[in-house]
């Protein structure tokens, strides 16, 4: 910022060109969300012309904001390929990689989040594989750099997608790259910003050329773009660059390249068949075996085996929210796979961000066990392809998982390599800037450009601003953080600690942080669960057979009763009447727990529902839980399921006794286990059924009971046992209610399946 060229006049007058926050807010707006002919029909409305903004037409405006301070500049290049002409000129748009390296390696949001050496984590007397520097290759790559030195792990992410719908046929090929300094947890979201776009690739049409030509003309030409891209981060991998880091301190780095995350489309493309100089050739510590992987044949099998109707079917009985097929509900699908199908095929057809030695052992042994029984895919015929049934497992992905052992040990847990946040780039850097565009073919991509450039310069500024509002300095004062850590935000975070009690923090726009229940929420006993209730509750002062009637529990009374005689020791208390006493009740409440695998890490809560039968839910819509109570010197686990989340009204000039004022009561009904996950190897999950007890008249009943809600230690998914065929006239509103079995899903969830490792009987 110091060294922008109109550096001198902001020291007195800090929003040049802008008047003040106000106007640069509106330019901020207008910018972002308008298109250029929308802007200027903005600023030539009268109310505008009145309102006198300094800007007066959508070009003074945009020259403003490209005079802002920006980063590592854009550039276009145009290529040839030599006795190859193109129908439109090769024009690459592309920025240096290693001044995008530098950019991101000084950026101070990121100080609380760098590592700079590699570095041992031991657990247990295991060595954990968690983060890049945990791993293998750091020391490989740090045992052959002067003493000193520091590693800038360079990670660089590809694909193409189409920008247009339906018609038009315009694609965009971008390449973005990160740095495995900054934490993975921080990399992994989109909204951090430490992803950066670094070039656009050229996707020409070569005029008469065959159809295999042209696609490996492309291929070349791809590598070609990539050497210019990368030309000097290869120098740096090879002798060093000196580079501040968020603290401004001066380090001798280098930039090997550790991982090349390519899609599958793009993966196609990429053999190497007729690429004579591929781009990580000359790149120091560059090797494609180590960094080349990518992954959708399950659900095809599964389609095969169980039909697509009735995959289909039992996939909708149990998933409430599954409207629309993105990324987010494939990955929900995957993990109620196994499940779903079983009952149909044959048994034998049945994420972590930490490993250990133990765990790496353990994935192997899986992979193995499914090499072992993968014969019973073929013997359904699920196993096809477009000539029809396939009696092979010849499959480059399959072949692929053999090295994941070794890669988790060799680069850390894979879940950092992750597509999840790439694709997501690929909307906010392709597909959402186009909209804005005039959508020519010839321009677009320069378009695009410049809207990427202005969105970037604006919020450099803005966090000028609010630096230079303060009196901070730019250069970030690193904290330790021993608090507990529930930001989902760098940027936020860092602002927080430079201005904790600034009101104009809301002008930074970010995800919303995660809220933190244990300063003021209900704990547990152990303090390792919090729990919230909204104040007001959904239903007040009802009486205990209004209860009964609008939840469909008759034994509500009795459980209330039984839990104040076990609670007060059989004393008997004139506080509260089942006849006379009031209460009130919520249709949900929120469960949060610290992270199994960084205990300082407060995870997001999750929602249990417990709500009566309605119109959407006739049968009411309940969630599963855990729950632990200590009998004598045992800790039992119970699953349960929350029917009715309530707790008493003390009477006017009365208090009730602690165990019924203390904390919400739960009204559950259990579930006995039938099954563990060793019962059934092809599943691996526990198998629970509804209990019941014998009524006075001989009919079946619930086993149901008021608990603290305290004693909830984990919400669980259950999914039922579907059996041969799934009941047609049972969807999600309603199969909670109506099956009898089901399966404990420890695939829910990262965090359910470590938690679940323990026995629960």
């Amino acid at each position: 910022m110091e060294n922008d060229q109109y550096a001198y006049r902001r020291r007195h007058a800090p929003f040049y060109p802008f008047q003040d926050q106000a106007e640069f807010d509106l330019a901020k707006f207008l910018c972002e969300r308008l298109t250029q002919s929308d802007m200027e029909r903005f600023l030539k409305l009268d109310w505008v012309r009145r309102a006198g903004p300094s800007f007066s037409s959508k070009d003074q405006l945009l020259a403003w904001v490209a005079s802002l301070p920006t980063g590592p500049k854009w550039r276009s290049t145009t290529l040839e390929m030599t006795g190859y002409p193109t129908i439109q000129p090769i024009n690459l748009i592309w920025r240096d990689g290693l001044e995008v390296v530098q950019d991101l390696f000084a950026n101070p949001i990121f100080a609380n989040h760098m590592t700079y050496d590699p570095h041992v984590v031991v657990d247990g007397g295991e060595r954990e594989y968690s983060e890049y520097f945990t791993a293998q290759q750091a020391y490989e790559i740090q045992d052959q750099l002067p003493e000193g030195a520091t590693i800038v792990p360079m990670i660089v992410a590809s694909d193409k997608t189409p920008v247009t719908r339906h018609t038009g046929g315009l694609e965009m090929h971008p390449i973005f790259v990160t740095i495995g300094n900054i934490q993975s947890d921080v990399r992994m979201r989109a909204t951090c910003h430490a992803w950066r776009c670094v070039a656009y690739m050229p996707i020409p049409k070569f005029v008469d050329v065959h159809p295999d030509y042209q696609t490996i003309l492309s291929q070349r030409l791809f590598h070609k773009c990539m050497d210019i891209v990368f030309a000097d981060a290869k120098v740096a991998a090879m002798v060093g660059k000196f580079m501040p880091d968020p603290a401004g301190h001066l380090r001798h780095c280098f930039t090997p390249l550790v991982a090349l995350r390519e899609f599958q489309e793009e993966a196609k493309a990429q053999s190497l068949s007729g690429i004579h100089q591929p781009f990580w050739r000359n790149w120091w510590h560059s090797d494609p075996s180590r960094f080349l992987f990518f992954f959708d044949h399950p659900f095809k099998w599964c389609k095969e085996s169980v039909g697509k109707d009735e995959l289909d079917l039992r996939f909708r009985s149990h998933h409430k929210r599954m409207k629309q097929m993105t990324g987010r509900e494939h990955r929900d699908l995957q993990r109620t796979l196994v499940p779903s199908i079983t009952g149909v095929v044959p048994p034998p057809f049945a994420q972590s961000p930490v490993y250990s030695d133990s765990s790496v052992d353990s994935m192997v042994a899986s992979l193995k066990e499914f090499h072992d029984y993968k014969h019973a895919i073929l013997d359904a015929g699920a196993r096809r392809g477009t000539k029809g049934t396939l009696n092979n497992f010849i499959i480059p992905k399959l072949e692929l998982l053999q090295s994941f052992a070794s890669f988790t040990k060799d680069t850390g847990a894979l879940i950092q390599w992750t597509a999840d946040v790439t694709e997501r780039l690929l909307i906010t850097h392709c597909k959402l800037p186009f909209e804005r565009t005039s959508r020519q073919s010839r321009t677009f991509t320069e378009q695009i450009v410049d809207i990427l450039n202005r969105e970037e310069s604006m919020r450099r500024f803005q966090l000028y601003l609010f630096l230079r509002m303060h009196d901070s300095p730019l250069v970030n004062a690193i904290v330790t953080e021993e608090q507990e850590v529930t930001e989902t935000d760098p940027a936020l975070a860092w602002i927080a600690r430079v201005a904790p009690n600034d009101p104009n923090q809301r002008c930074f726009v970010g995800p919303r942080p995660v809220r933190n229940h244990f300063l003021k929420g209900i704990l547990s006993s152990t303090a390792t669960a919090a729990f919230h209730v909204t104040v007001t509750p959904d239903r007040a002062k009802m009486s205990l057979n209004e209860i009964q009637q609008l939840y469909a529990l008759p034994d509500f009374g009795q459980a209330l009763s039984d839990y104040i005689t076990k609670a007060s020791g059989s004393q008997f208390t004139t506080a509260w009447s089942n006849d006379r006493g009031r209460l009130k009740t919520w249709n949900k409440f929120r469960l949060q727990l610290h992270s199994v695998f960084r205990s300082r890490m407060i995870m997001p809560s999750q929602v249990v529902q417990a709500a009566p039968p309605s119109e959407q839910f006739p049968l009411g819509n309940c969630d599963a839980v855990i729950t632990q109570s200590i009998h004598g010197d045992q800790t039992v686990n119970c699953i349960a399921q929350v029917r009715a989340v309530f707790q008493p009204i003390a009477p006017h000039n009365v208090t009730l006794p602690h165990y019924l004022a203390d904390q919400p009561l739960l009204y559950v009904q259990y579930y006995e286990i039938v099954g563990d996950p060793g019962s059934q190897r092809a599943i691996s999950m526990y198998t629970v059924a509804r209990k019941y007890w014998e009524g006075p008249t001989g009919q079946r009943i619930r086993l149901g009971a008021v608990i603290p809600l305290t004693d909830v230690t984990h919400a669980v998914e259950l999914i039922p046992m579907y059996g041969q065929g799934a009941d047609r006239t049972v969807g999600a509103a309603t199969s909670m209610e109506v099956y009898e079995r089901f399966y404990l899903n420890n695939f829910s969830d990262k965090e359910v399946y470590h938690s679940l490792r323990s026995d629960l009987h």
